[in-house]
């Protein structure tokens, strides 16, 4: 059962797309909310701004489909390995895992959330509540550029400083009503940590935070090479990003039950 509990573990890992995919600083906070607007601007001059700082709205546009390769470390169960996850716009998504000798798949082909079971090699149906949030980390750019398209919404809830640095919070709103909190630089406009529920290891729901760091330039477009998820405040989860394509040519058929 071991490898089954991590393929379990890593469902809700695929915040590595963002983006935005849409890919936390953990310290002691001092809270500095205001109503409204921040910094004079609402939230749609805010997510227009995030567009603007990881390539402009043109760009993210053009891109139809994205491939992120790369290891990571499961830093609480002292295991490693590799990671190829796929997203093509708006909303299909595959992570193919390689850890301890086996490869593991979990998609979404827009209607159905399944993966490859681990021990037995047969293809099942994700657990209900796995397939949630699975579904909800398909979303690539879409996500920012058509929010209004996919019944996402974004408002603002002021500001935060968090180890001596202020942030602005955005919070996105999912049509089930799932919230993600997200920390934007006020001087880069890029996201700096997000802060949401995820499912643990056991399929319960726990807080979850992931930083994100090491910006790096692919073809115009700003992506966060490195990502550490913390689960209630403990390191969980380390990826690191060797390599960002664009606009591969992925087939929607890529994505759906083998």
């Amino acid at each position: 059962m071991r490898n089954h509990g991590v393929q379990y573990k890593i469902l809700h890992k695929g915040r590595i797309m963002k983006k935005s995919l849409y890919l936390i600083l953990i310290g002691f906070f001092m809270l500095s909310f205001s109503a409204g607007h921040t910094y004079g601007q609402s939230a749609d001059e805010v997510l227009e701004k995030l567009i603007r700082a990881q390539g402009g709205r043109e760009k993210l546009a053009a891109i139809k489909d994205t491939t992120i390769t790369g290891s990571f470390v499961m830093t609480a169960m002292g295991m490693e390995g590799e990671m190829t996850a796929y997203q093509k716009e708006p909303n299909l998504l595959r992570m193919d895992i390689e850890i301890m000798g086996t490869t593991m798949t979990q998609a979404y082909d827009g209607k159905t959330a399944w993966m490859v079971n681990s021990e037995t090699g047969t293809v099942e149906m994700m657990p209900e509540i796995a397939a949630e949030y699975f579904i909800r980390e398909a979303y690539g750019n879409a996500a920012i550029l058509e929010p209004d398209k996919h019944g996402i919404s974004y408002s603002l809830k002021g500001k935060e400083v968090i180890e001596s640095k202020e942030y602005i919070v955005l919070i996105q709103t999912f049509s089930d009503d799932f919230k993600v909190t997200m920390y934007i630089d006020p001087k880069t406009y890029l996201i700096h940590k997000t802060k949401s529920l995820a499912l643990d290891g056991m399929m319960m729901e726990t807080e979850s935070e992931v930083v994100y760091s090491n910006y790096k330039e692919t073809d115009g477009v700003l992506t966060a090479f490195n990502m550490t998820i913390y689960e209630n405040a403990i390191e969980d989860f380390v990826f690191t990003a060797s390599e960002v394509r664009y606009n591969t040519g992925l087939e929607e058929s890529f994505f759906k039950r083998e």
